[in-house]
C-alpha cells in the first residue's frame, strides 16, 4: 500500500520540469517513490520515441524500481520481459539496461531516445552517463535519477549537481542560481526525516544500525569523505564478552586466505539470544612464525580449528557455510577436495560488506569472543584510505586488514538470513 505524496516528496514532483531532474539523498526517504511518480507520468505524457531505464544491473533495476512499479500500477500495466531487456509499462515498451562498468556505453550506442530512468546513479561510470547524455535527442527529452550520497569528489556531484540550476536543499528551502553556466538540471536532496509515513521505531532502528560515515550519507542525506576509523560503532566494553551463549547455529566460517599476509578464519554463530556471536578465530601470519604454509596444511589445520573446538561440552563444530575470499581459488579447490562441506565464494563487495557489519555491531546484534584477539586489534585500527578519498574513491586502508576481511565475508555473504534478528525494540547489551 502506497500513502499520497507529502512534504517533500510532492514539491520535487512538481519542480521536476528541467533536462535533468536528480533525487538525492537519504535510503528510505520518499525520494525513490517521488521519482518513480514523475517517470510514469512521464511514461503518458512525454514525447513520442524510445526510453530506457537503467540500474546497476538490471536485476537491480527490476528489484529496486521495476518491482516496485508493478505494485503500483499492477501486473497488467508493467509487464517485465526477462531476457528481452525491455519492461511494457502502460504499453509503452521500454529498454533497460545495467550500467556497472564502463563496457556498459556500448549498450546505448546509437540510440535515439525520448528520456530515461537511472537508479543508484553514483554506481555508473562516468562516461556511461556521459553517452546517455547524447542520446537524449529527441525535442524536450528529459532524465530522471535517484542516488544515495558518495564522496564530495565524485563525478555526479562535482560534474551535475554542483553546477544544477535549482536545488531543493535538505533544509527545505529552494535556490535557483542564475550562473548562466548552470546546467539545465534540478536537484532534490533528502533526508531521513522527510518520509513522515515511516513508523517512529524504524527510523530509531535506521538511525542505529547506521554509524559514522554511513549514517552521514544515507540518514542525513550528507556528501561527505570516507575518513577514520570505519567500525566506529565497535566499543570493547559491550561488543567483547567472555562467555558464549548457546548457538543454535553455527551459520558460517569467513575466511581472508593469505600466505604472505596473514591468513585469518573466523566463526560465526546465531546464538540462542538471537544475536551473532563470533567465537573462535584460527590466525597464521608467516612473517610472525616464520613459516608459510601450503593451501594443503592451511586445509588441515583450518579443519583440525573446527574439530577441536568446544563449546558446551560438545568438541567439535561443522558450519552451514565456508566463506573464502573470492582470489583464494587454488584453496577453495583444496577445501573441496578435502571434503569440506559448504565452501563457496564470498561475497566481496567491499563498501556493502562493511556496511552490513557496521550494522550488525550499530544494533547491539554482534558480539566478539575475547579470544579473538587479531580481530579485536584489527578493529579499532581499520580506516578509511584519505588520499583514496580524496580522488573520489571510498576504500579501506589496506593495512592489518585479514581478520576483519574475514569478518565482512562471514557477515556480508550471509546478511540474507540474519537480518530478520533486527527488530525495532532491539536495546545494544550494555
Amino acid at each position: 500500500m502506497f500513502t499520497p505524496l507529502t512534504g517533500k516528496a510532492l514539491r520535487a514532483t512538481n519542480l521536476a520540469a528541467a533536462r535533468g531532474n536528480l533525487w538525492e539523498g537519504a535510503v528510505r526517504s520518499g525520494k525513490t517513490i517521488s521519482s518513480i511518480m514523475v517517470w510514469l507520468r512521464y511514461i503518458r505524457t512525454g514525447p513520442p520515441g524510445a526510453l530506457l531505464m537503467v540500474g546497476k544491473t538490471e536485476r537491480t533495476l527490476k528489484r529496486n524500481i521495476i518491482d516496485v512499479i508493478e505494485q503500483m500500477v499492477g501486473k497488467k500495466r508493467c509487464v517485465y520481459r526477462a531476457g528481452a531487456g525491455e519492461v511494457v509499462i502502460f504499453g509503452r515498451t521500454i529498454y533497460v539496461a545495467g550500467a556497472n562498468d564502463e563496457k556498459a556505453v556500448d549498450k546505448i550506442k546509437g540510440l535515439t531516445l525520448a528520456g530515461a530512468y537511472m537508479d543508484e546513479v553514483t554506481t555508473y561510470p562516468q562516461s556511461f552517463f556521459q553517452m546517455l547524455e547524447t542520446r537524449l535527442s529527441i525535442e524536450g527529452a528529459q532524465w530522471f535519477g535517484t542516488t544515495n550520497p558518495e564522496g564530495p569528489n565524485h563525478w555526479l556531484k562535482k560534474q551535475i549537481l554542483d553546477r544544477a540550476r535549482l536545488h531543493l536543499r535538505r533544509d527545505g528551502t529552494l535556490v535557483e542560481t542564475a550562473d548562466p553556466t548552470a546546467l539545465d538540471v534540478h536537484r532534490f536532496s533528502f533526508t531521513l526525516d522527510d518520509n513522515p509515513s515511516l513508523p517512529t521505531a524504524y527510523v530509531d532502528s535506521l538511525k542505529r544500525s547506521h554509524q559514522g560515515l554511513f549514517y552521514r550519507r544515507y540518514i542525513v542525506g550528507e556528501w561527505c569523505l570516507a575518513e577514520g576509523v570505519i567500525y566506529d560503532a565497535f566499543d570493547e566494553a559491550k561488543h567483547v564478552v567472555d562467555l558464549i551463549p548457546d548457538i543454535n547455529r553455527w551459520m558460517c566460517v569467513g575466511l581472508d586466505y593469505g600466505t604472505v599476509n596473514a591468513f585469518a578464519a573466523l566463526l560465526i554463530g546465531v546464538g540462542a539470544d538471537q544475536r551473532l556471536y563470533v567465537a573462535s578465530e584460527y590466525r597464521h601470519d608467516s612473517r610472525e612464525a616464520r613459516r608459510q604454509l601450503t593451501d594443503a596444511q592451511y586445509s588441515v589445520e583450518m579443519r583440525a580449528w573446527l574439530a577441536s573446538y568446544e563449546h558446551r561440552g560438545v568438541k567439535g563444530v561443522v558450519p552451514d557455510w565456508v566463506f573464502v575470499d573470492p582470489s583464494a581459488a587454488s584453496f577453495m579447490t583444496q577445501l573441496w577436495s578435502d571434503g569440506m562441506p559448504g565452501v563457496a565464494k564470498a561475497n566481496n563487495d567491499v563498501l556493502d560488506g562493511i556496511r552490513s557489519v557496521s550494522t550488525a555491531f550499530g544494533e547491539g546484534l554482534l558480539s566478539v569472543h575475547r579470544s579473538c584477539k587479531g580481530l579485536l586489534s584489527e578493529l579499532p585500527a581499520y580506516v578509511w584510505d584519505e588520499k583514496a578519498g580524496e580522488k573520489g574513491d571510498d576504500k579501506p586502508l589496506k593495512l592489518n586488514d585479514h581478520s576483519v576481511d574475514g569478518l565482512r565475508y562471514g557477515l556480508h555473504s550471509t546478511a540474507h538470513e540474519w537480518r530478520h534478528l533486527i527488530r525495532p525494540n532491539l536495546e545494544v547489551a550494555a
